[in-house]
């Protein structure tokens, strides 16, 4: 998965946001063709502190209300999870992220 609003930063840059409150979330949309419905994840997004994670979402947001309810029957339910969860500011995944960095950077070291 693509980790965005990371462009330019470097590690301590990162490492530093997240002391302050940065986190990575992801975000959640729903799709549905009358009996089919995807609910699928967005891509990592970086949202340092003091950005509102749910305002980076609203597209997923939109994304959802527009083309998740028509599926039964599981559009409704399904859409209703993204929506809470996005303008709930989105799913943290920071630790999973943290985690898999580090797993790399051993990894890397140990090679």
């Amino acid at each position: 998965m693509k980790i965005k609003n990371v462009e330019g930063l470097t590690t301590d840059q990162i490492n530093k946001e997240l002391q302050n409150g940065a986190k990575f979330v992801i975000y959640q949309f729903t799709i549905s063709i009358i009996v089919m419905t995807f609910r699928r994840s967005s891509d990592i997004y970086f949202i340092r502190s003091g950005e509102n994670a749910s305002v980076k979402g609203l597209s997923y947001t939109l994304i959802s209300l527009l083309f998740g309810w028509w599926g039964i029957p599981w559009g409704p339910i399904y859409t209703i999870g993204s929506l809470f969860t996005n303008l709930g500011g989105g799913k943290n995944v920071t630790e999973e992220v943290l985690q898999s960095v580090n797993h790399s950077a051993h990894a890397a070291q140990a090679a």
